[in-house]
């Protein structure tokens, strides 16, 4: 994985989660206008009047496709139109896996390098290896030829239980291979990391809210559980949202019986409740959960219904204020339109929807710099409430509505752990050579856990990183601290993937200091 400003990384993150929508349901329907709707009759001949008579030769399919997005466009920021060619992609990541052989890999020096094979995956079952090189499939040479990340999967995905043919060269022998893979069903992970943080506190990172989310959170709830879990932190930063029912399950894990979740109200004034049902697993334990200004729909249900119901403790910033609620229809060629068809309200009745214009505003999604400037994100008191859309929750507590998911506890943002994206590449670029030259030692001397806790404690990794480097003897002691942190973090994704990356992370991380501050407060 590319680690580049993490966040410019978590804001498309968020616009993306955004931009597939929120299936309430997960249902989807078709459209039509029906064979006698004048407003069809009169598309179809203003479409037949251009290819016929138009001056100039014109793509009709391009122009229809043009015309719907600026009619969505007057609607609302999150009714949109998804052409053919962009739907595969999309619901893929909706449905949790694709076809494919499952590997993450990162072009480097104009090579698909493989930097972890995905678990599960044809790949790693065929035995590739992290630090392998992809240089021909099926015949057709992939390295030397300027190939994008983007380039890649046309040649690897495919349909199930077709075969493909990899030319792989492995650095470790300095050997060049054939392999077969059988492409299959690869998973794409929801749940990010999932680990006790110390002997109480367990803590789980969402990534979306796709189709096996629930099974996932669930399956590492039980571990953490089994492990002696007393609090939970469900870390929802940068999480976009996704299928609305797979968050109201995982609220259900924490609410009681019959506590309602979120309800929504379409344009005929109807309402539908969704309730905690059955005894949930961790309905006692103590609960954080971290949200920022890049936590949108599904995850703003999590934190408004546990908030609402006085469940837990919201840290973190003004998540980013999704109310709406999108359902997938079929135009019938191969694209879909996701058009919004309800509202949603916490249980105390808040819309948290941030205003918008039905123009196309693009404001709309460059919130991140208004917070900035208004100086939110570093301060509390910046945050902007409306009077009137203020609730109550039943012990007491005020939270509003209007914009978002205030926390009960603000953290500001780290301004101090920023890099610049000269130091990530070199970071990036540093870390993948000593992983790569040094794979055998490294990985046969290496835990996870012994790392985090031990790897180059004498600092003569970080040295090594330092000498090659010869723009840092201006930064300031503060940047270099960061850096030592990201260097070991990114040796980590290579060696481990995101687990390793974000354990190392969270060393420094501001919020997660304040869970285990607030735990042992209550000690």
């Amino acid at each position: 994985m590319n680690r580049n400003n993490f966040p410019i990384y978590l804001s498309l993150a968020t616009v993306f989660g955004i931009l597939i929508g929120t299936f309430f349901g997960g249902g989807t329907n078709g459209l039509s206008f029906g064979s006698s709707s004048k407003n069809e009759a009169k598309i179809k001949r203003l479409m037949d009047y251009i290819e016929r008579d138009y001056v100039d030769n014109v793509n009709t399919d391009n122009l229809l496709d043009e015309a719907i997005t600026q009619m969505l466009g007057k609607l609302d920021p999150h009714s949109v139109y998804i052409p053919k060619e962009n739907l595969q992609s999309i619901q893929e990541n909706m449905q949790g896996k694709f076809v494919g052989i499952g590997v993450q890999f990162r072009m480097i020096n104009d090579s698909i390098t493989v930097i972890q094979p995905m678990k599960g995956g044809p790949s790693i079952k065929a035995g590739i290896k992290a630090g392998d090189r992809i240089i021909a499939a099926n015949g057709d040479t992939l390295s030397g030829r300027g190939l994008t990340s983007n380039d890649v999967p046309k040649f690897l995905k495919g349909k199930p239980n077709t075969d493909v043919n990899l030319q792989v060269y492995r650095k470790t022998n300095d050997s060049v291979f054939n392999v077969d893979i059988t492409r299959g069903d690869v998973n794409i992970k929801s749940v990010d990391l999932a680990y006790m943080m110390n002997k109480n506190i367990g803590y789980i990172k969402l990534d979306r809210f796709a189709a096996n989310t629930y099974r996932e959170f669930k399956a590492s709830l039980n571990e953490l559980q089994s492990q002696g879990m007393k609090s939970l932190v469900l870390d929802l930063r940068g999480n976009g949202g996704g299928f609305v029912h797979m968050a109201t399950q995982i609220v259900d894990e924490l609410l009681e019986e019959d506590k309602l979740i979120v309800f929504t109200k379409n344009n005929k004034g109807d309402i539908e409740k969704t309730f905690a049902t059955s005894k949930g697993d961790f309905e006692d334990g103590g609960l954080y959960v971290l949200i920022d200004e890049n936590s949108a729909s599904a995850s703003e249900i999590v934190a408004g219904a546990l908030q609402d119901h006085d469940k837990g403790t919201i840290i973190g910033r003004r998540s980013f204020g999704k109310g709406l609620v999108q359902v997938e229809m079929d135009l019938g060629d191969g694209s879909a339109v996701r058009l919004t068809t309800a509202r949603y309200y916490t249980p105390t009745g808040r819309s948290i929807q941030k205003p918008y214009s039905k123009n196309g505003d693009d404001s709309y999604y460059n919130d991140y710099q208004k917070r900035v400037q208004s100086g939110e994100l570093t301060n509390e008191d910046k945050i902007p409430v409306v009077d009137s859309l203020q609730y109550t929750t039943p012990k007491g507590k005020i939270v509003y509505g209007g914009g978002g998911i205030i926390p009960d506890i603000f953290v500001a943002i780290d301004t101090t752990s920023f890099l610049n994206n000269f130091y990530f590449r070199t970071v990036n670029n540093f870390s993948f050579d000593y992983v790569d030259g040094n794979r055998k030692e490294i990985t046969e001397k290496w835990s996870l856990d012994d790392f985090v806790k031990n790897f180059d404690k004498d600092d003569t990794v970080f040295e090594e990183y330092l000498s090659k480097i010869k723009e840092l003897t201006k930064v300031s002691r503060r940047t270099k601290e960061t850096l030592r942190t990201y260097v070991k973090a990114s040796i980590a994704n290579e060696l481990f993937g995101d687990v390793g990356f974000y354990r190392i992370i969270h060393t420094n991380d501001k919020m997660l200091q304040k869970v285990l501050e607030l735990d042992r407060s209550k000690e």
